[in-house]
């Protein structure tokens, strides 16, 4: 296939001249050769503006498929998330290149940071950030933050950071992993894409050519990625279907994992109103789009009540997300906990390498006895929850487990602790998942520090939506009462929900066993 040399169109920032090049070796790669045009866009002109209150669509694209139309180029290369979802009369996507990280990253000065709040920010912090996505999702996880507006590329941005006119500042994780840039002089807080949910598309790259240019289609297969065109076709369709631009306050993420598809998405509003979130895990994207957008129905029925088996605090982002739909929420554990340790053995600790977590009880009342710990002491833990609770005594995780699948978290850990020692504080009548999986050469020290009683004469709920929060809250609601029919069941984890296993009950697990996760399940429960 004889190809002509080609010319490449892209803005002229750090980032976009990187992507064009990068698209070029790859062009290279398969023996074609190519130039670069640089395009300005109204995007790039217009910098005294926010992004939302530009005219029309696709101000960083636009100009591109312009030129593309009239020949002046014959690739224009754009960051997918930038592109609308309906393409102009005669252009096509030809392929797409393997995403890049699609997480967040928050860069904090460093005399801002508090580790033992959320996000590690001090209260009342400035962040910056010109995407209403961004805003909406990080003040539910954080309402005392103040958001400012925050334009230009990412150098100019961190440039903006180190002069000390925001606290902190949101970012893509894949511009910055591109640009290879130095974040040494702050501290750097990956946020998860099952924390913020990232736009649709972020993380990859679009190549766009004119739609009649078939040879140059069939070529352009050959750097095409069938799999990350896959996962954001249907977060592009979700974006489509809602009949949203780039700045919406919605995100969408997809992702294959063991043969099944995971799918999250978030939607506000505004940038100030509280979003709702919904995660599916399934087989088939068939249909998938316009189930999600369902969900989201003005008109939807939720439940009226929720029942869940613990405390659930004035301001914590369940109640909120729940309230938020006037759901009323019956919250009551059905266990209580007791130390049954008064004083460590501090003499144990000197050996200890890693300290692992599987609760916030365990965190709490480890705490609670002012252990002397070592500086190179690392810390696991088995999710969000007890990642709280940690920073909230003043320490960072250096392991979190992800989703609710304690066997994969068991896993993963093992990997990352072999060979080495680890303490496990821990409730007495704990399953020791995390323990079983461990590889023989990992020395455990095995420390229970507190025990679970049920509570006495615990009456049946008659909410539509029961949500049970460890295995002991399910023996000791099922001693005496039965669900009614109707009544839906929420497990928080794998552990608890193998108690429903054993039971014959059905039930929903949320992809994560925390406030977040929680709410997404609700959000997903189908009332008729």
């Amino acid at each position: 296939m004889n190809v002509k040399r080609l010319t490449i169109g892209t803005r002229g920032s750090d980032l976009a001249l990187w992507q064009a090049n990068f698209i070029k070796d790859k062009l290279a790669g398969i023996g074609v050769e190519a130039d670069l045009k640089i395009i300005k866009t109204q995007g790039d002109k217009i910098l005294n503006l926010r992004l939302d209150k530009l005219e029309g669509k696709g101000f960083f694209t636009k100009e591109l498929e312009e030129e593309l139309l009239g020949g002046t180029i014959d690739i224009a290369v754009h960051s997918h998330k930038d592109l609308p979802t309906v393409h102009p009369a005669g252009l096509t996507i030809a392929a797409v290149t393997e995403r890049e990280d699609p997480a967040e990253l928050l860069l904090i000065l460093k005399d801002c940071v508090d580790i033992t709040q959320k996000l590690s920010l001090k209260t009342g912090a400035m962040v910056g950030t010109s995407s209403n996505r961004r805003k909406a999702q990080i003040l539910a996880l954080r309402p005392d933050l103040n958001i400012e507006d925050l334009r230009g590329n990412v150098p100019t941005r961190i440039q903006k950071l180190r002069d000390e006119d925001y606290d902190a500042i949101l970012l893509a994780k894949a511009g910055v992993n591109r640009l290879n840039i130095d974040l040494s002089e702050f501290h750097v807080e990956v946020v998860d894409t099952t924390e913020l949910v990232p736009a649709p598309a972020q993380g990859a790259l679009a190549i766009q050519i004119r739609e009649n240019d078939s040879e140059l289609f069939d070529l352009l297969q050959k750097i095409h990625d069938p799999s990350t065109a896959e996962e954001i076709a249907i977060e592009r369709k979700v974006l489509n279907l809602f009949e949203g631009g780039c700045h919406m306050p919605l995100g969408c993420y997809c992702k294959k994992e063991d043969g099944l598809y995971e799918v999250w998405t978030s939607k506000a509003e505004t940038d100030e109103d509280f979003p709702d979130r919904l995660f599916y895990r399934v087989e088939s994207l068939d249909g998938l789009a316009e189930k999600i957008v369902s969900r989201f129905a003005p008109d939807r029925k939720f439940p009226s009540r929720v029942f869940i088996s613990r405390e659930v605090g004035e301001h914590n982002y369940f109640r909120k997300a729940l309230t938020k739909h006037d759901i009323e929420i019956e919250a009551r554990s059905l266990i209580r906990t007791f130390p049954i340790v008064t004083v460590l053995d501090q003499y144990h600790f000197r050996r200890v390498d890693w300290i692992f977590f599987s609760s916030r009880n365990a965190v709490d009342y480890f705490f609670n006895l002012k252990p002397v710990l070592p500086k190179h002491v690392k810390f696991g833990v088995a999710g969000r929850g007890s990642e709280d609770s940690l920073r909230k005594a003043g320490y960072l995780a250096d392991y979190v487990g992800e989703g609710g699948d304690i066997e994969e978290v068991a896993e993963l850990f093992a990997k990352e602790v072999a060979g080495k020692t680890v303490l496990f504080p821990r409730a007495q009548d704990s399953l020791l998942s995390i323990q079983k999986a461990l590889t023989e050469d990992t020395k455990v020290i095995d420390l229970p520090i507190y025990e679970t009683v049920f509570e006495d004469n615990i009456d049946q709920t008659y909410a539509d939506v029961l949500i049970f929060t460890s295995p002991s809250n399910v023996d000791a609601y099922f001693v005496e009462n039965l669900l009614d029919p109707g009544q839906k069941v929420i497990a928080i984890g794998n552990s608890t929900a193998k108690k429903f296993d054993e039971m014959g009950i059905k039930y929903t697990l949320p992809y994560s066993p925390d406030e977040i996760g929680l709410a997404e399940a609700v959000f997903g429960i189908e009332i008729k």
